[in-house]
This record gives structure tokens, sequence and C-alpha cells, in this order.
């Protein structure tokens, strides 16, 4: 069995880099991955493997900070432009994108289920020859977006593990559950799959992030600690435009209250119980130099290491986006856009993740546990499925970075797509000869 899928992932190696940098060159923003949906799901379609698309993947009312219907529609045009068949845009319009693929091998056993997310950043990628995808040619092709994330291995990542189930499924017992996630940046895509009812029955369930850390290719973490719980603003300042010369006194000035709350937002008092952490990451505001700004919008996150932190955190900006406008005599609009609890992996995974990955020949190194630092909310399908009864975890896939995440160098090495692979395969096998 080891040659035999050593033989297998030396086999599919080549073939996943290429799927990898394909969709590297079409990153597609929350709730708009139409084509990226398309493409994972003609791959897995051909494995037999039964599919619920877009609608079908998701509780569409639970969905939070949708793109506008305008913008909306440009990238469903886009999709149908670059080849989405109408049948799969029907299912997927309106920003229902993302899928779930499901295998029963028919025999009884566990249920396994696995997410990888799909989406892209609003970030401009990098186009010098010390960034590897644009030295060979496979940029972002749409400006202004680009998978400076890794969520393109991450759903090559899933492909890959769909190949194994398929060769691999005589070997095998029980369901497997593949969920193909959109909109993960800003913690908006996980809450509508689990309202689906995909994990309600689940006894393993893993996830899992390439990066983090700037490691060797091989080096592998079983589970992760410090998921910073989030939540994510939308808000609007609305004062009154006048002449800054003529009658300055008419005006109510919504640039001003934006930056100032943007400033008191930053003098939140940090909490004793953990870390907390808070950034507004845009402000868009005024139209002209002698104009008293009537308009003011921002783009605010908050995290705290735990959900209660947050919940501070969160209590704390509100307060401040609320009561600042009132110095400047504007008025206020503030939708909650995005959300992720804190969640921690089940321990029970370090042993199981060592033995599986001891004869592996790509993976140098089993580390029982690295922190991420950063908010994911793969966090609700962790906890929903540790409240039925399961497992779950989070593991991390080492690489060296020549860039942090979402910086428009970022970069992984891409050895480390056949790895991950090679993981989860051998996570599978050992759940199966455990059970």
């Amino acid at each position: 069995m080891k040659t035999t899928l050593h033989s297998f992932i030396e086999t599919i190696e080549i073939d996943l880099i290429k799927k990898r940098r394909e969709l590297h060159e079409y990153p597609e923003l929350g709730f708009t991955e139409y084509v990226t949906t398309y493409k994972v799901g003609s791959e897995l379609e051909k494995l037999g493997f039964t599919l619920s698309i877009g609608k079908d993947s998701l509780v569409g009312h639970s969905r939070l900070g949708m793109p506008s219907e305008a913008y909306l529609k440009e990238n469903e045009n886009r999709a149908r432009d670059m080849g989405v068949p109408e049948e799969w845009m029907q299912k997927m319009i309106g920003g229902h994108t993302g899928l779930v693929a499901q295998l029963d091998t028919g025999k009884p056993g566990k249920h396994i289920a696995m997410r990888f997310d799909i989406d892209a950043l609003p970030i401009f990628e990098a186009s010098d020859q010390q960034h590897f995808p644009y030295k060979e040619g496979f940029q972002s092709k749409r400006e202004g977006v680009m998978h400076s994330c890794g969520h393109d291995g991450h759903a090559v990542i899933g492909i890959g593990v769909a190949m194994f189930l398929d060769q691999f499924k005589d070997l095998l017992s029980g369901r497997f559950t593949l969920l193909f996630q959109p909109a993960e940046e800003g913690g908006r895509g996980a809450k509508p799959m689990v309202e689906k009812g995909w994990l309600d029955d689940v006894d393993y369930f893993l996830s899992g992030h390439i990066g983090i850390h700037s490691l060797p290719v091989g080096n592998i973490a079983a589970t992760t600690t410090k998921f910073l719980a989030s939540t994510k603003y939308n808000v609007v300042y609305k004062g009154k435009s006048a002449h800054a010369g003529l009658e300055p006194n008419e005006g109510r000035n919504a640039l001003l209250a934006a930056s100032s709350a943007s400033l008191h937002l930053n003098g939140i008092t940090r909490h004793a119980d953990g870390a907390t952490r808070v950034n507004v990451g845009k402000l868009e505001a005024g139209t002209g130099r002698n104009i008293i700004a009537d308009y003011a919008r921002l783009e605010i996150e908050t995290r705290g290491e735990t959900t209660a932190l947050s919940d501070y955190m969160r209590e704390e900006a509100l307060r401040i986006l609320k009561t600042t406008p009132i110095l400047y005599d504007v008025k206020e609009e503030i939708e909650i856009v995005g959300f992720a609890p804190s969640a921690e992996c089940n321990q029970d995974w370090i042993n199981m993740i060592e033995s599986a990955c001891s004869n592996s020949e790509r993976i140098t190194n089993v580390i029982p546990v690295l922190p991420l630092g950063a908010s994911e909310d793969v966090t609700f399908m962790l906890e929903h499925v540790q409240k039925m009864g399961g497992l779950s975890t989070y593991l991390v896939f080492a690489s060296p970075l020549p860039a942090g995440h979402h910086h428009p160098s970022f970069d992984f090495d891409e050895k480390v797509l056949a790895t991950a692979v090679d993981a989860l395969a051998r996570i599978i096998l050992e759940i199966a000869n455990r059970d």
C-alpha cells in the first residue's frame, strides 16, 4: 500500500500543479466564484461524485456581506463568456457559489468530511520577475483580484483528495463529503454551508491551510491554536454637503466623522484576558477639496482570541461607531458583513496523524500544534462537528513563503500540493484501518 499510494501521488503531482496555475490565473472574490465552482465541479463530476451545486450547497439567506447586484451580474456575464454552461449558471445565479461533493462506498463505516475554500482577494498581483507566477506566466489575468492566500491551492488539494478517493474506494468504507466553500475571506461562507446540514452526522472533519508558517515543504501541523474570532463591518456616514469657503457652517462633515471614528477605534482598551485586534482597512469619503464631504464609508474588522473577547471588541467598536457621528451631526448605517467564532481542534488527532504519516516519503515532520494567529470561518464547521459528537481538526501544510499572506507577492512552493494530498490520503486510510 505504501508504494502504491506513493506512486499514485507521484503520478498526479504534475496535474495538480497545472490545475493550480489555471485557477490562479482566474481568481474570483467571495460569492462570485462561478468559474472556479464550475472548474472544480467538472473535475469531480468526471470521478462520479454526487454534486450539490450552488443553491443546493448552502442556505442562501444566511450569507453575509453579499456583493452588489451590479457586481454579481457583471461576474455572471463574465462566467458565461468564459464558457460556464447555463445549466450551471442557473444553479449559482445570485451569488450562490460553491459546491458539495459526496461519495458513498456502499460499505458501513465512518462519515469523513473535509472543507476546501476557493475564493480570492481584492489585491493587485505583483508584476516583477522575482514573483514566480509572473515569471512563469500564470499571474492573475483579472486586474485587482488575486489568489494571495493559497485558496487556489486548497481547491486543487480537494480535487487531489477526490482523485484519491476514486482510485482507492475499494479499500475504503463509509461516506465522504467534500465541501468547496465560497467566501472564506470576511467570514461569510462557512455558516451557510453548516446550516444546510452537511456536517450533522460527521464522525471526522478535516480542513487546513497552505503556508501560515514559512517552513520547508514536508512539515505539517496536526492541529492549530489561536483561531481569532472576528467580526467584519461596513459603515456609512451621511452628512450634508456645502461650499467649504462660502458657507462651511451649513455642512455636516461625514469625512471628519469617519476619520475620528477610525482614531477612536484604535484607542479601544485592550483586554487583560487575551489578544484583541481592530483594523480600519478602507475609508472612502468626499468629492472635492472645496466641498464639505456628505458621505464616508469604512470597512472595519475586530478580532479576539476567544469569542468572548471578540464580543467585547464588537460592542466597544459599535459604541464608538454609533456615538462618534453625534459629534458631527451625521447619520450612520452599520452593517455586520461577516463573523467567525473561535474554536479548538480535538487533540485526539495528533497521535492519529503522526501514525498515519510515519511512513510517508513526502512528510518529513508532523508538528503536534502550530498557532494560526488569524481568523477562519471554518471554526463554524469545527464547532458544529464537535457539538454533534465528532472530531475535528485544522492542519497546516507548511511552505516557504516569499511574502506573507494577503501580500501582492504571496506565493507558495507547489510541491506542497501533492504533500497535502498525501497527508490527507494517509489520514483517511488510518481512520479506515482503525475502524
